[in-house]
């Protein structure tokens, strides 16, 4: 949602699960000023700065601070792209300031990763809301120090998004045709890869596949048009095809082949710099094949059709000792349920210290070698917990977790990815 932050000011990071309020003192003028002083040096790490207020608010739920906090809690949920925590804190913050524009924006689009129709009511409600707003803004004046058009770039971009969403969530309620309208309105309004793809989406569920085609091939090349050298290359291209040819027919398919014998090259470059790897020809994690700690092998395609937990963790990460209990618990809580599967997935680079490792954690249940699911799910921080949906797609991450929350907030996930 990198694109609405030209029209909000974003917030700090923060906030957790308090006890109910009155049960413990308003904070000292002291205490407030020690949060502040913790917060400073909890620096720029998003989960040190949430765990910081957390306990802060555990002493003092009343504490008169903490609509500022459940704001600052919002916007940390949007800087870690965790949906849940968006919806949270962001309904909350709403509940006071129901136009907040940036809040508005991204508790829309978080309610719209699943595909649950209460959720799409409440972002259609919130979307329409984002529009409304935006047109307002359209019809003033610019800020100072942004030129005019510049200016109705950003809104037609902001505008897009919000029609876009519109789109989805109408498309999730079974209105098929106002899905498709709105989705086109949104293209109209600002071209992008985005509400293309909604528009192919439209035409997939309407029945017309090449229609669906036609908005698709719109997604793809719509970034490229934008690039100036890349327009460049393109006339160029077209120039020399007509010198060659003497006409544009068959121009398309260059196009095509150039695509597909690229991403044959890319793959098999990887294939070379890991002659060994299992995977290294695969991008989709449900075609991996992963090695166990005990030399069992798990082929990923034959939990097809099932909710699927990835615990992303290695020996060296600290954080990943303290989440493992927490996890264990929300192993417990599924243990009966076969359509969830748990799978802990070691991370490290040199797989010689993890079987000591678990046998002096006591670490129980099989551990699986990433094996390509790092590059694969572009893994860049641990602990990482992934869901992967019945359908084979990433449902859900959690980067990090917070303590109180994340036993609660994990499986009210995985009972989400289980009714989609």
């Amino acid at each position: 949602m990198k694109w609405l932050a030209v029209l909000a000011v974003a917030g700090s990071f923060a906030l957790a699960q308090q006890p109910p309020p009155g049960m413990l003192p308003a904070p000292s003028a002291s205490e407030t000023e020690g949060l502040e002083r913790a917060l400073a040096a909890a620096g720029s790490s998003p989960l040190e700065y949430l765990r910081t207020i957390e306990n802060y608010l555990a002493q003092h739920p009343d504490a008169p601070n903490r609509p500022d906090l459940e704001h600052r809690a919002a916007n940390a949920a949007i800087a870690l792209h965790d949906d849940g925590m968006v919806i949270h804190y962001g309904e909350l913050v709403l509940a006071r300031q129901p136009d907040e524009m940036k809040i508005l924006a991204n508790v829309s689009h978080a309610l719209l990763s699943t595909d649950s129709r209460e959720n799409a009511e409440r972002a259609l409600k919130y979307a329409r809301r984002t529009e409304e707003l935006l047109r307002q803004m359209q019809k003033g004046a610019p800020p100072p120090n942004v030129a005019a058009a510049e200016w109705r770039n950003r809104t037609d971009r902001a505008l897009a998004a919000a029609l876009t969403d519109q789109a989805h969530a109408a498309g999730n309620l079974g209105r098929k045709e106002e899905a498709l309208a709105t989705a086109q309105r949104a293209y109209e309004a600002y071209p992008n890869a985005d509400s293309a793809r909604e528009i192919g989406l439209s035409f997939e569920r309407l029945g017309k596949p090449l229609d669906a085609a036609r908005a698709l091939a719109d997604a793809f090349t719509i970034t490229a048009a934008a690039d100036v050298a890349l327009a460049r290359d393109r006339n160029h291209m077209g120039e020399l095809y007509r010198q060659a040819k003497a006409t544009d027919e068959g121009l398309g398919n260059l196009f095509l082949e150039s695509y597909d014998r690229n991403r044959a090259l890319l793959l098999n470059r990887e294939l070379s710099l890991n002659p060994g790897g299992p995977n290294s020809g695969h991008t989709n994690p449900m075609e991996f094949t992963l090695s166990s700690v005990d030399g069992q092998k798990l082929v990923m395609a034959s939990l097809q059709g099932k909710v699927l937990v990835l615990d992303m963790w290695a020996t060296w990460c600290v954080p990943c000792r303290e989440q493992h209990p927490l996890y264990e618990q929300v192993k417990e809580r599924f243990r009966d349920n076969p359509a969830v599967v748990f799978l802990s997935i070691d991370t490290d680079s040199d797989p010689q210290p993890v079987k000591p490792f678990l046998e002096a954690m006591h670490w129980q249940g099989p551990v699986y070698f990433e094996d390509g699911l790092v590059r694969a799910l572009a893994v860049e921080d641990l602990p990482e917990t992934i869901l992967i949906d019945r359908h084979g797609a990433v449902f859900s991450r959690m980067n990090g977790y917070v303590k109180e929350l994340f036993v609660d907030q994990l499986s009210e996930r995985i009972r989400q990815a289980l009714a989609r």
